[in-house]
């Protein structure tokens, strides 16, 4: 009975703890099941999120992966349509080297069988030649009995009596093929003459000579180059305004470079200069001294040419002023042919085929040195040279033939003799030579002589250089005659007149030089 009142207190004393944990259990329970649920709600979404997304990347990889497809395919496919069309071409190559063999084998072969067929008929007819040959020197044998008999002569005493009686009639078949003989000369004459030609050009064989543009000038050491520039670039200054020439003063050892396209002042230069440096005294009127001696040095140097190159010809009575102008020839060119030298070649060639052909050697070498003197003046009116040259041969006397010939190498005048054929084809015969003439030099030095003139047409103008290959143009005035303003009009006008009137690669520099001297003498 107390155990039962016992059980009971305590019964009714843990129910409502009891229920409290059952509560708090029940409440868990519920919890982790709406948590559960939730949860499984979220993750379902983002699975179908996720399948979703995997979708459209699927997707866009499928069509990357076809429209890479399609491009391989398409370039694959036009990889294979090329190989394919090299192939069809070498096919069709091939196809037609292989109609082309087959042809030419056809055509050896039936050639083959052509040459066995002619090789067996010769050898046929050759037997039958023997055969017939054998029988003809029996019957020749019994006929020369025969006639031996008959006769009562021998072989040798018939051929005797032969030979005499034809020798008159070998005499007139020989004055028929004499004749045939002649006729065909006449037909082969124009064959006849170009050997002629061919020998005469064979026999003066002479070097063709070009001039340069530029003249070396050799010095001791490099210390000179200083003194020949002078304080402040004065010497070489009175040097290029007395001569006419550039000289280029550069790192080169031992070596000055003097550029000019006339020869003549390239000389003038290089004597002048090399007198200079011997002496040792080097100013600008030093300079100015020594430069025209040296010009007048040159002069007597022309005229020493002149007579050397008349006496080597065994040309006589050549007036002194021809005689001159033959010997400024060595200081001119003819498109890069030194003209001299193309003259003397002329006059050689004129000679040998005038003796071949049965003219006057003397007058045709005469006339082939001075067919080219009217390239040498300075003036140059402008006329043709053959023309120019015809006029001075006659102003000095010399013959009419002469005179015909150098004024007709050109056509400019009627050929009136035979001379003046020969000398134009001679002139002819030594411009053709391979690489005796250069077209482009002789323009380059036309245009710059050209580019001086111009400016030498303008009063108060004594001197202009181009220089620089044509790149400046330096003008000397005289200092009476033009004042400083009308040095800087006169640089303006020459430079708009170049610019209008002539055709010259970059820019040209137009230096118009004006100097002023007081010159006293103290006696």
């Amino acid at each position: 009975m107390y155990l039962a009142i016992i059980f009971s207190l305590i019964t009714f004393s843990f129910i409502p703890l009891i229920y409290g944990i059952a509560g708090i259990l029940v409440g868990s329970g519920f919890t982790f099941f709406i948590v559960k649920v939730l949860m499984k709600s979220k993750s379902r979404r983002i699975i179908q999120e996720a399948n979703i997304e995997a979708e459209v990347i699927k997707k866009d990889k499928i069509l990357q992966a076809k429209e890479k497809f399609f491009q391989l395919k398409t370039e694959h496919e036009k990889m294979i349509n090329e190989k394919t069309n090299k192939l069809i071409l070498s096919e069709n190559k091939f196809r037609q080297k292989e109609i082309v063999l087959s042809q030419k084998i056809e055509e050896n072969k039936r050639e083959k069988v052509e040459i066995d067929v002619i090789r067996e008929n010769l050898q046929v007819q050759l037997g039958v030649i023997e055969k017939k040959n054998d029988e003809l020197l029996k019957i020749h044998i019994q006929k020369v009995e025969q006639l031996e008999t008959i006769s009562g002569l021998s072989a040798n005493d018939a051929k005797k009596q032969l030979i005499d009686s034809l020798k008159e009639e070998a005499k007139t078949e020989a004055m028929s093929f004499i004749n045939e003989i002649m006729d065909e000369a006449k037909m082969t004459a124009n064959k006849e003459a170009k050997r002629i030609v061919i020998q005469t050009i064979q026999r003066v064989a002479t070097e063709t000579a070009t001039e340069n543009a530029v003249t070396v000038f050799h010095i001791e050491s490099d210390e000179i180059k200083g003194r020949i520039i002078g304080r402040e670039g004065r010497n070489i200054r009175a040097l290029e305004a007395s001569t006419g020439v550039e000289i280029i003063v550069d790192d080169t050892p031992e070596a000055i470079v003097l550029s000019a396209f006339d020869p003549v002042r390239r000389e003038i230069a290089r004597l002048a200069l090399h007198q200079l440096v011997t002496d040792g005294r080097i100013h600008p009127a030093r300079i100015e001294e020594v430069v025209q001696k040296t010009q007048n040095q040159v002069e007597e140097e022309i005229a020493e040419v002149g007579k050397r190159t008349a006496i080597d010809l065994g040309i006589h009575g050549l007036h002194p002023e021809l005689i001159r102008l033959v010997g400024k020839m060595k200081y001119r060119s003819s498109y890069g042919q030194n003209l001299l030298q193309h003259s003397r070649e002329v006059a050689n060639l004129s000679a040998i085929m005038a003796s071949e052909l049965g003219l006057n050697t003397s007058l045709a070498k005469r006339a082939g040195l001075l067919h080219d003197i009217g390239k040498v003046p300075d003036d140059e009116p402008q006329i043709p040279h053959a023309v120019l040259g015809m006029k001075i041969a006659e102003k000095f006397k010399e013959k009419p033939e002469v005179c015909n010939a150098i004024g007709s190498h050109h056509d400019e005048v009627e050929m009136t003799t035979l001379i003046a054929p020969l000398v134009q084809v001679c002139d002819a015969i030594s411009g053709a030579r391979p690489g005796a003439r250069r077209e482009i030099v002789e323009s380059y030095i036309k245009r710059l002589k050209n580019l001086e003139e111009m400016a030498l047409s303008y009063p108060g103008v004594l001197k202009t250089f181009a220089i620089q290959a044509g790149r400046e143009l330096r003008v000397i005035v005289g200092s009476d005659t033009v004042s400083d303003k009308d040095a800087e009009n006169l640089s303006y006008e020459i430079a708009k007149k170049i610019q209008d009137e002539m055709t010259y690669p970059g820019q040209v520099k137009i230096t118009v030089i004006r100097e002023t001297r007081a010159v006293t003498y103290a006696k």
